[in-house]
């Protein structure tokens, strides 16, 4: 089945006596027609999947266990493996993926993988998709790039989705990520029965505000994970049981989903990534980008930008966004524990 802006473009040139926008009803039968032919269910909708990381891989599984048709693709190989196990097939490159595919999810590291994987002219995912395809890219990525990515994908009669998600690696692997969409929303609508698979999704508005709504998300865990490991640090120097202390607080007005997914880790000093460390430094930069193009000051964005840096210069982008502590006892010249 064709899309609806297809089925209108080809309505309007073949007989132009019946142009649509004169024919309110018309519109709302084709849509109708598109919508009700065009459910999505295992039994009829293929999928692909590019980029089988930390979160990618659980969300993934969540379509395969659903009896999803689904064809993976990473970089690297080995990373896809377990999703292959599972009856994923593997391809080559983005471009044979969505050959095979008619609705294509992507979630890679930065805002240049997301062009490279999507948009490269000949291996890119939208050069090999159909008309009436669909993207779906749920990186954390740049509200203009979703824009652009949008109308080549209409260019193609196709349709993209910006899609980034919250809630961490338990969240990937519980179903339970609030997921952010920007694009049509009829198409929203009509993915709706994926997102349910992966948790739960926020229409935000046209193409590109789902990665702003990301942004913002951004900037909210950024001061609060500031506030969590500065109130930690306090009340390790004022000589409290920082596990009561946490405990304590996490059913007051203190209490957060960051100190709920990092309280515990932090005191065991499990750095292991949830959401690395690089990918936040990378979203704080857009955010404090987009400021500057809003003129927006918002030091305290800044500030978490700046400490999460340090870990970087340290050594220690590929840890999880917990490990903001490192940077805190380096300050204070102390240590957890000591």
């Amino acid at each position: 089945m064709r899309s609806l802006p297809y089925l209108l473009r080809s309505l309007s040139r073949h007989y132009p006596q019946y142009q649509t926008s004169s024919y309110p009803h018309l519109t709302f039968l084709l849509r109708y027609m598109a919508t009700s032919a065009e459910l999505i269910n295992p039994s009829t909708t293929r999928l692909g999947w590019i980029g089988t990381g930390v979160m990618g891989r659980s969300m993934c599984a969540h379509l395969i266990n659903a009896g999803y048709t689904l064809t993976v693709f990473n970089r690297t190989i080995s990373k896809a493996q377990p999703l292959v196990d599972m009856g994923a097939r593997l391809a080559q490159s983005p471009h044979d993926l969505a050959a095979q595919s008619d609705i294509v999810f992507s979630i890679v590291g930065y805002p240049s993988d997301v062009r490279q994987v999507l948009l490269d002219p000949t291996t890119g995912a939208l050069s090999g998709l159909r008309p009436g395809g669909i993207l779906v890219d749920m990186t954390t990525s740049e509200p203009s790039l979703a824009v652009e990515i949008s109308a080549a994908a209409s260019s193609k009669s196709c349709s993209s989705i910006d899609a980034p998600v919250s809630g961490g690696d338990r969240g990937a692997k519980n179903g339970t990520l609030a997921i952010f969409a920007g694009g049509d929303e009829a198409v929203v609508n009509r993915l709706n029965p994926l997102f349910t698979l992966m948790g739960k999704v926020n229409y935000m508005g046209p193409s590109g505000k789902g990665q702003f709504a990301k942004l913002a998300n951004q900037i909210t865990i950024a001061s609060t994970m500031v506030g969590l490991v500065e109130g930690i640090i306090y009340a390790h120097k004022a000589g409290l049981n920082v596990p009561s202390f946490l405990d304590a607080i996490s059913i007051g007005a203190a209490g957060s989903k960051s100190l709920d997914l990092y309280g515990s880790r932090i005191l065991k000093r499990d750095f292991e990534p949830g959401f690395f460390v690089n990918h936040f430094v990378k979203d704080l930069g857009i955010c404090l980008k987009e400021c500057q193009s809003m003129g927006l000051a918002l030091p305290g964005l800044a500030l978490a930008q700046q400490l999460y840096l340090s870990l970087k210069a340290h050594g220690e982008g590929n840890l999880g966004t917990q490990a903001l502590i490192l940077a805190l006892e380096r300050l204070n010249n102390v240590t957890l524990g000591s």
